[in-house]
């Protein structure tokens, strides 16, 4: 149990990583369960399984509801699955929305791994970690990391195989369009299944051009930092 509970509304940084720094993806579709289990375990009434719920979208009936209508356990606004660990920006909608939300989610994919590799225990590093976005400023420095986090660890800016099986919420983010409406304030037009809620975000600026030259420019100042304290080590 945490000893300070999560807020309603307020952003934290979550993240983990595999036990003993070991890799939590095998291959690409390891990584689109993880994605895909993001999507459907995020909902206020429990689903069962993956697999489970994939009959409950068939019968409508069941249950007496559809998955998709009931609420959000959180919002994600940003999220980047690297090989061995992952990185989210998560809102709590309910009382322990990131808590239940992360149980099923780590949970729910261990189960998966486990079976799918034939190995037994636990996955991830111990329980998650995370920390209160407590500012603006912070708010939109942490989202530029978790959306090109996979640029961070990436060696020397060298493509090698491990480093193909990751995803992140880039992508969504730099297919948004900002648009101003008649009051001249900025809204977004983006795909309708993404999963992030990018509006915290980018209606800060008119254009994602902007955004995406303030992300990189923030992802620079983050690899001069770690460049200068591999040297000092």
């Amino acid at each position: 149990m945490r000893k300070v509970p999560f807020v309603q509304g307020e952003y934290y940084h979550i993240y983990n990583r595999g036990v003993d720094k070991r890799a939590i993806f095998g291959d690409i579709f390891d990584v689109l369960r993880f994605y895909q289990s993001m999507e459907e375990f995020n909902v206020i009434e429990p689903i069962g399984s993956i697999y489970e719920n994939r009959f409950n979208k068939k019968d409508k009936t069941k249950l007496g509801r559809e998955t998709s209508k009931s609420g959000k356990l959180v919002d994600i606004v940003a999220y980047c699955l690297n090989p061995n660990h992952f990185h989210l920006i998560l809102i709590p909608l309910v009382e322990n929305g990131i808590s239940e939300f992360m149980k099923r989610l780590s949970g729910g994919y261990t189960k998966f791994f486990n079976i799918k590799y034939k190995r037994s225990g636990a996955l991830f590093q111990g329980n998650f970690k995370d920390v209160h976005i407590d500012t603006d400023e912070y708010l939109m420095y942490v989202s530029a990391y978790v959306n090109l986090n996979n640029r961070v660890h990436k060696p020397l800016g060298r493509e090698t195989s491990k480093f193909k099986l990751m995803k992140s919420s880039w992508n969504e983010y730099m297919n948004t369009k900002i648009i101003k409406d008649k009051k001249g304030d900025n809204k977004l037009s983006g795909n309708p299944n993404d999963i992030c809620q990018k509006d915290i975000i980018l209606e800060r600026f008119d254009d994602i051009r902007d955004y995406k030259k303030f992300a990189e420019s923030a992802l620079q100042s983050i690899l001069k930092r770690r460049y200068e304290m591999d040297t000092l080590e």
